[in-house]
């Protein structure tokens, strides 16, 4: 039985952790922050870059004005931009040839669309991401709840804009989606275990 299994995700609603135990389930690959690693094997940017790059869309800035005639300023980053994001959907696709796997964004749904993989997005209310943030990493600590729920939804609107400039899709519209999950209080063991069962009965009725 394949699966090819692709989670999008509000920040710290809990997807990555959902979609390594979901991963761990099955039995199948599980890609997420290796996929960087492979980019830059295929090309000439440093990881930084290229994580920067990978989350955020290009900004194409207007053309200027040399008097009788107009020039297209073209950002020096936007060809880099194109360099990152093609390699990484070759990636994506040398991924689910090599075996049934889970992927971590990226915009892997529509990366994959040809395939018909099983398209998930994680969300949760702000007052368990808050709380998941607190508990994943120490730094959040010194924002209290106001400014961290600033930022969760700064990264949640990159997340967005990147999703919806190179897929032209809506970033978390239900009908872009096979399940939408509300991780909210959620203990995401149990989820993931009920999650893979789903997906079998899901995958052997198709």
């Amino acid at each position: 039985m394949g699966y090819i299994i692709t989670i999008a995700r509000q920040f710290s609603s809990g997807g990555r952790e959902l979609g390594r135990r979901l991963a761990d389930e099955l039995g199948i690959a599980y890609y997420d922050k290796e996929i960087l690693a492979d980019i830059q094997k295929k090309t000439p940017y440093s990881l930084s870059y290229i994580e920067e790059v990978s989350e955020n869309r290009p900004i194409l800035l207007p053309p200027i004005n040399y008097g009788n005639s107009f020039a297209l300023y073209t950002d020096v980053s936007l060809q880099q931009n194109i360099d990152v994001h093609t390699a990484q959907n070759n990636i994506i696709r040398e991924y689910v040839e090599k075996s049934n796997c889970v992927i971590i964004g990226r915009g892997a749904d529509y990366t994959l669309r040809d395939k018909k993989p099983f398209r998930i997005f994680v969300y949760a209310d702000m007052e368990s991401r808050i709380k998941r943030c607190r508990e994943r990493e120490e730094d959040h600590h010194k924002y209290n709840d106001k400014q961290l729920a600033k930022r969760i939804r700064a990264i949640d609107k990159k997340r967005r804009d990147y999703y919806e400039y190179y897929t032209g899709l809506k970033w978390g519209e239900k009908d872009n989606y096979d399940v939408m999950i509300n991780t909210s209080n959620c203990d995401i063991k149990k989820l993931a275990h009920n999650l893979a069962l789903f997906i079998k009965d899901a995958t052997k009725e198709n």
